[in-house]
C-alpha cells in the first residue's frame, strides 16, 4: 500500500514509518518539515490534494503534547492541532479519486473522561472534561472520510510505554535515583500500551477491512498508580517511597494534572481481542522490561 503518515518525525511517527517500509509499504510523510515528502500546514488549512493521489490509506498522528502545563493558549494547540489536522486530512481524502481504502485517525482514552473504577470498552460513555471534548471533537472532525465511504478508524490510545519518548522517560529519572512514589495515593487507574504493540495494532487496523469507529489501543491488563508504581520500581530495581500528594501534582502542573495524572480510565480493548489482535506484550511487567533494557 502507499500509505501518507501524518506526525511522521514525531514519537509514534518516527516508529512507524520504519515499520511500515520494512513491511513493503510506500510510505508518504506528510508535514511541515524538511524531511517531509507532502508539505501541510493545518491551520491555514493548506495540503496538495493532487500530491495526495495515489493514496491508499492515512495514518494520522499529528497533534500537540499534553504533558506540558496548560495554558489558554496550549489548550487551544492542544485542540487546534486535532481538530484542524484531522479535518484537514478528512476532507482532503475524501475528494481523492480513486478514495483511500482506509483513514486511521490517532485518538486517545482521555474522551472517557474520569471514569472511577468503570471499565470502559469502546460503548462507554464519555466524560466532559477538556480532554473529553477534545477527543470528540477530534473524532467527529473525521466526518467528511467516513460521509464519503473511507473505512475511518480510531486508536484511543493509553499511556505509550518506550524508552525514547512519551510519559516513561520523564518518570525513570526519579526511579532510578529513588524517589519514584505513587501519585495522589495511587487509587487511579492507568491504561497503557507498549510501543511495539502500537506499532502491531496500527498495521492490524490497516489491513483488517471490517475494523472501523472507535478502537481503544491499549493493553488488556490496566492497572492502577499504585500497581503501576511498584511494577516499575521491581524492573529497575529501586525502591519507590515518595509518594507524591494530589496538591502538590497541582502545584506543579495546574490543570494538566487534573485532566491527565489524576483521572482514573481503566480502559479494556474489547473490539482488537475480538478481531483477533494479539498482544506482544499483555503484561504491565513485559511492557516495562522490553521498555528500560539496553
Amino acid at each position: 500500500m502507499r500509505i501518507g503518515v501524518t506526525g511522521a518525525s514525531g514519537f509514534l511517527g518516527s516508529a512507524l514509518v520504519p515499520v511500515l517500509r520494512g513491511a513493503g509499504h510506500d510510505v508518504v510523510r506528510i508535514g511541515r518539515g524538511r524531511e517531509s515528502d507532502i508539505p501541510w500546514n493545518p491551520a491555514d488549512g493548506l495540503l496538495d490534494a493532487q500530491a495526495c493521489r495515489g493514496i491508499d490509506a492515512f495514518v494520522h498522528l499529528a497533534g500537540a503534547n499534553v504533558g506540558a502545563r496548560w495554558t489558554p493558549e496550549h489548550k487551544r494547540e492542544i485542540h487546534d492541532s486535532r481538530v484542524l489536522g484531522t479535518s484537514l486530512i478528512a476532507r482532503t481524502a475524501a475528494a481523492l479519486s480513486p478514495a483511500p481504502r482506509v483513514l486511521v485517525c490517532a485518538s486517545a482514552v482521555g474522551i472517557y473522561g474520569d471514569a472511577g473504577n468503570a471499565e470502559c470498552d469502546e460503548s462507554a460513555p464519555s466524560g466532559h472534561d477538556f480532554l473529553a471534548r477534545v477527543g470528540l471533537a477530534w473524532e467527529a472532525a473525521a466526518e467528511p472520510a467516513r460521509t464519503a465511504g473511507i473505512r475511518t478508524v480510531h486508536l484511543r490510545f493509553g499511556v505509550v510505554l518506550a524508552s525514547a519518548g512519551g510519559a516513561l522517560p520523564r518518570m525513570l529519572p526519579a526511579f532510578r535515583m529513588g524517589a519514584g512514589g505513587a501519585l495522589a495515593g495511587g487509587r487511579q487507574w492507568m491504561s497503557w500500551v507498549s510501543l511495539e504493540d502500537v506499532l502491531g495494532i496500527v498495521r492490524f487496523v490497516l489491513t483488517h477491512d471490517r475494523i472501523e469507529g472507535a478502537v481503544n489501543a491499549v493493553a488488556p491488563a490496566p492497572v492502577t498508580n499504585a500497581e503501576f508504581t511498584r511494577t516499575l520500581a521491581h524492573v529497575i530495581r529501586r525502591p519507590a517511597l515518595f509518594p507524591v500528594p494530589a496538591f502538590a501534582l497541582k502545584l506543579m502542573y495546574g490543570e494538566m494534572a487534573e485532566g491527565t495524572l489524576l483521572v482514573s480510565q481503566r480502559v479494556v480493548p474489547r473490539r482488537l481481542l475480538e478481531a483477533g489482535y494479539s498482544f506482544r506484550h499483555s503484561s504491565l511487567e513485559s511492557a516495562l522490561r522490553a521498555a528500560v533494557s539496553p
